[in-house]
């Protein structure tokens, strides 16, 4: 928890709760359904929740924006956004039903109003739209953005708006062919320089408008 105060210093006190029962309520549901190794979980603030809040301090996602989770696993980033921004409505989607049963427990256990989950794939999702698809190291570029394009809503925002309209991803390593690969021309930002911590070596966040 010291590791998020060292880079956050503006939590409120109902933030700060949640945040702080995060790890405890991790560990007990770990414990019967194994979602996060035991090296991640030793790390729990640094790895997982700091690794998720990187996305906050590019994006501003406002009051009602619909956002979704693509390939959540145990929650991440979904649960620490939907803690940070609890105005905005988050949608976790994973293909493996037993990493949303601990997801849907510690929702539960929080009171966090502003998140759903759906047990499916993406491909599976029809009839709905999102301002935003976000996802962590599920699946190279082209494959999350070709998921991802048909559940995004064009928004027509006015000019230099902060509010994102596309897919943001968490990812490491070389990214160079993943991203040519792909096609896309996304924005890119070294995590390692929003919190200068060696884990972040070589972890970035990268953002994929709609056109």
């Amino acid at each position: 928890m010291d590791i998020l105060k060292k880079y956050f210093a503006d939590f409120t006190p109902d933030q700060e709760k949640k945040f702080a029962a995060l790890k405890e309520l991790y560990q007990e549901w770990n414990e019967k359904i194994n979602v996060i190794s035991r090296k991640d979980l030793d790390n729990f603030y640094l790895h997982h929740v700091l690794h998720s809040l990187s996305i906050a301090t590019k994006f501003n996602f406002a009051p009602g924006m619909e956002i979704m989770d693509l390939g959540a696993g145990g929650g991440f980033p979904g649960v620490p956004l939907a803690i940070f921004f609890p105005e905005t409505k988050f949608h976790l989607v994973d293909s493996i039903n037993k990493k949303l049963k601990v997801v849907n427990e510690v929702s539960t256990a929080l009171g966090l109003i502003n998140l759903t989950t759906q047990h499916s794939r993406a491909e599976e999702i029809k009839n709905r739209q999102f301002d935003v698809v976000v996802s962590r190291a599920v699946a190279p570029l082209k494959d999350l953005w070709r998921w991802s394009k048909p559940l995004i809503r064009k928004n027509k925002t006015a000019a230099g708006t902060d509010k994102p309209n596309g897919l943001i991803c968490l990812k490491g390593g070389d990214l160079s062919n993943e991203i040519f690969e792909s096609g896309c021309k996304p924005f890119v930002w070294e995590i390692e320089k929003i919190f200068p911590e060696p884990y972040f070596e070589q972890k970035y966040v990268l953002y994929q408008p709609i056109k």
